[in-house]
Parts: structure tokens; C-alpha cells; sequence
């Protein structure tokens, strides 16, 4: 396995450990929860042909928060969902750069990974949320949730983008 299937590793542990043992007990306000494990898909490297294998990581993903949250596989639709749409969100937030796949999540503009990040997180937790609640007469809730939640998420995420850079020599 190479050095970048490492990484990709410790991350999918790391992630699923942080979200299960501490983001799923943060309760603030009664229904304000991070989803920190959604970094997984935002920090995932550009690369055209592995999308298989980065849609199967990514549903395995959700698929353990599920098993930890009992939450019935909510969390696997969302994830696989935003997989499957991250090549939009990158084309839309980056452009040409995401063409020639010259994008380092930690080294670009910050208005360019703040509309990313946030298109990513928006659509994660609306499907999130939606499979949850399913019902259409609760749409307000849904929305309140996706907002309250996202924002939070948001900014825990921008918080740890950071944490996962390479450090130069």
C-alpha cells in the first residue's frame, strides 16, 4: 500500500473514531451537532480514476457512523450522495484548476474552499436530515437543522483543515 492509501486510512479511523467517541455526544442547544466525519469527502485527493473506490470508502464510512448511531443508514445516503456530487462542487468552486487536478484543499484561496466546503456540507446534511425526519409537512425543521448544524459543522471544519496538512521539510 502506498503512502497515500496510508493516509487515507488513518484518516477513515480517525474521522469515524472522533465522530463516534466525541462529535455525536456534542448536543448544543438540544439538536445543534457537528458532523465532522464529512472531512473525509472534503480532503479526499483529486485523482479521476479512483472514483469507485473513493464513492465505496465513502459509503463505508457513513455506513460505521450508522452502525455506532443506530441511525439506519441516513448517514451512508448523505455520504454517498455528496461523493457522488464532489466533482461538481469542485468545478463550480474551483474551476479550470480542478481540470488540470492541481488543488490542495489546505492551499487554496479561502473563498474558494469556503464555497466548497459549504456546498458540500449544506447538501450532506439536507439529505442527512430529510431521510431522518421524512416528512414533508417538517420541512421547516429540516431546513432549520441543515442551517444550524451546517454552520456548525462549517466552522469545525475550517477549524481542521489545518490539522490535516502535510508538514514540509
Amino acid at each position: 500500500m502506498n503512502n497515500e492509501g496510508v493516509t487515507i486510512g488513518f484518516r477513515f479511523i480517525l474521522l469515524a473514531m472522533a465522530q463516534v467517541l466525541i462529535f455525536n455526544h456534542i448536543d448544543l442547544f438540544g439538536y445543534i451537532n457537528p458532523y465532522i466525519y464529512i472531512l473525509f469527502v472534503i480532503m479526499y485527493p483529486i485523482r479521476k480514476e479512483g472514483r469507485v473506490a473513493f464513492l465505496v470508502t465513502s459509503f463505508l464510512l457513513g455506513l460505521t457512523i450508522d452502525l455506532f448511531s443506530d441511525s439506519g443508514g441516513v448517514n451512508a445516503a448523505a455520504m454517498v450522495s455528496i461523493a457522488y456530487l464532489r466533482p461538481v462542487f469542485l468545478k463550480f468552486a474551483f474551476g479550470n484548476n480542478y481540470e488540470f487536478q492541481s488543488i490542495r484543499i489546505g492551499n487554496t484561496p479561502p473563498g474558494q474552499r469556503l464555497v466548497y466546503i459549504m456546498l458540500l456540507v449544506v447538501t450532506h446534511h439536507l439529505i442527512l436530515f430529510s431521510l431522518e425526519i421524512f416528512s414533508f409537512s417538517h420541512i421547516l425543521s429540516i431546513l432549520k437543522k441543515t442551517l444550524v448544524c451546517g454552520v456548525f459543522t462549517l466552522f469545525l471544519s475550517l477549524l481542521a483543515i489545518p490539522l490535516f496538512r502535510k508538514k514540509k521539510t
